[in-house]
């Protein structure tokens, strides 16, 4: 398992961030979110799951494995941390993957909160093939930031969805799963992930 870790001191908000399901930690994206993060002081820690890491080496892209065979690699980072505030999250899976450990973190006092970036609510072009289960009743404070036409999700689908209270949107007008909405609204790439860091930045101070 591979890990990268900025800062990490005690007395700041560690944010384990996770990658998507075919970019590793260090992507544009991963990387351009760290280092926004960062920015306000927030310590952020990428990993990568054991079969990204082994693309590296092998050169082969296999594909992820199910989400719930990854729930332990996600665990081990959890528990290897030691810093007091610790908030976990990721890109599409692996923020789906840090979702379904996260009520049981949080009742044990491991964790504040959870940030979801582009959660897979369900596969593009199956929006009956829902994972939704596990949000329905959680009490662990989340903010899932999501494109208002990301095709895991749309704004107009969530709203359908049975989640619970102790989760928050921030909503991208018109972003795609990355964040970031179409060229002809004139909003970059840039601007739109810089928006993405402030609504994190701002439920982290308050979790």
């Amino acid at each position: 398992m591979a890990l990268t870790s900025k800062g990490g001191q005690d007395d700041r908000a560690v944010l384990i961030l996770a990658h998507g399901a075919g970019a590793p930690m260090d992507s544009p994206f991963m990387a351009e979110m760290a280092g926004l993060l960062e920015g306000y002081g927030v310590a952020v820690k990428r990993f990568e799951f054991d079969y990204m890491a082994a693309r590296r080496t092998t050169g082969r892209k296999a594909p992820p494995p199910r989400a719930e065979k990854l729930l332990a690699e996600y665990q081990q980072v959890i528990d290897g941390e030691t810093a007091s505030r610790i908030i976990i999250g990721g890109k599409s899976l692996g923020g789906r993957v840090a979702s379904m450990i996260a009520q049981h973190n949080f009742e044990a006092g491991r964790v504040r909160g959870l940030v979801c970036l582009g959660y897979p609510f369900h596969p593009p072009g199956k929006p009956e093939r829902l994972r939704t289960a596990h949000l329905a009743e959680m009490t662990c404070p989340a903010l899932i930031v999501q494109g208002e036409n990301d095709p895991f999700g749309t704004r107009t689908e969530v709203a359908g969805y049975d989640l619970a209270g102790s989760i928050a949107f921030a909503w991208i007008e018109q972003g795609n799963h990355d964040l970031v909405p179409p060229k002809r609204t004139g909003i970059t790439a840039d601007a739109a992930r810089a928006r993405v860091a402030q609504h994190v930045y701002s439920f982290i101070c308050n979790t």
